[in-house]
């Protein structure tokens, strides 16, 4: 028997899939392979998670890989958070909502479009799980989810619970400053700033606007870099690439987006190598010409 199947086989709520093809689980759609389990509530999860740390096995959470380049192999276990929830919360507007952290961003911002929750336009168009949205502090032009966001449930890789209070100081560019190696997010309460009966079409112009300026019906991580803050910034990270006429530059099955320049493309069976590749050449080109280190915000280390 596989060595993950016998550690867990007594847990209830979860199932278990060795060598499962991942692919559709990165919105990059690379090519990875990896041991799976799905766990559907939370004595499930914390038992996961203490079984496979009591055994030295460290773990990876993935929900829908927006922003992860996932290996060809991925050597540690991964789980994948499916809880079910009473889905007639967002059958009406509402001032606090708890949620699962597998909820989907989209089915998030169709609510807010339907009833005008006021800040929850900043996660449009964004292709991730709520937990995920947490983990990485998500946004858009419009800005950020730590905006909206007031409590966080998580466990650690013991299996003990956490409540975090969230607060002006939990969150910061592109990342949250309260996980540690090895947390799980598996609820989080979202507020609302009131209602806006204009929301909806505040919500379809800007994803009318992303459609014109992003690749989002194209196989992609999303941006790839971090924008540089502070006094050193004269261009966003597509701006630089795009000057610098990078834009079309391929390795492997990946290349730059025609359309922005901060942007990757799997146009055939790209592999976390190949995009590894050309991130690497476009930050050598980066700091070649303007001197600046381009970090990037998709996860590489997995």
């Amino acid at each position: 028997m596989n060595k993950i199947k016998e550690l867990l086989a007594n847990i209830p709520n979860i199932e278990i899939e060795i060598d499962k093809d991942l692919s559709k689980y990165s919105t990059m759609r690379l090519q990875s392979k990896g041991d799976f389990i799905s766990v559907k509530d939370l004595d499930g999860l914390k038992e996961v998670a203490r079984t496979l740390t009591e055994n030295n096995l460290n773990y990876m959470v993935l929900g829908l890989g927006a922003n992860q380049l996932l290996n060809e192999r991925i050597e540690h276990p991964i789980i994948n958070l499916d809880f079910d929830y009473d889905r007639r919360i967002l059958n009406q507007y509402r001032e606090s909502y708890i949620l699962p952290a597998s909820v989907k961003l989209s089915s998030l911002t169709s609510h807010a479009y339907k009833f005008g929750n006021m800040r929850w336009e900043v996660i449009t168009g964004i292709p991730a799980t709520l937990g995920g949205a947490v983990f990485m502090n998500a946004g858009t032009g419009l800005g950020w989810i730590s905006e909206i966001i007031n409590r966080v449930w998580y466990i650690d890789k013991e299996g003990n619970e956490y409540l975090h209070e969230a607060t002006e100081s939990s969150f910061s560019y592109r990342q949250n400053n309260f996980l540690k190696p090895g947390d799980i997010v598996y609820q989080v309460e979202l507020v609302s700033k009131g209602q806006d009966e204009n929301l909806g079409e505040k919500i379809r112009n800007y994803l009318l606007m992303r459609n014109k300026s992003q690749p989002l019906k194209e196989k992609t991580c999303g941006s790839v870099f971090k924008n540089i803050v502070g006094d050193k910034r004269t261009c966003t990270a597509g701006q630089f690439i795009d000057i610098l006429n990078l834009k079309g530059l391929q390795v492997g099955d990946v290349r730059v987006s025609n359309l922005h320049g901060n942007f990757m493309e799997n146009f055939d069976k790209a592999t976390a190598r190949d995009v590894k590749e050309l991130i690497k050449i476009v930050q050598e080109e980066l700091y070649l010409n303007y001197g600046l280190k381009f970090e990037p915000e998709v996860r590489i280390d997995i």
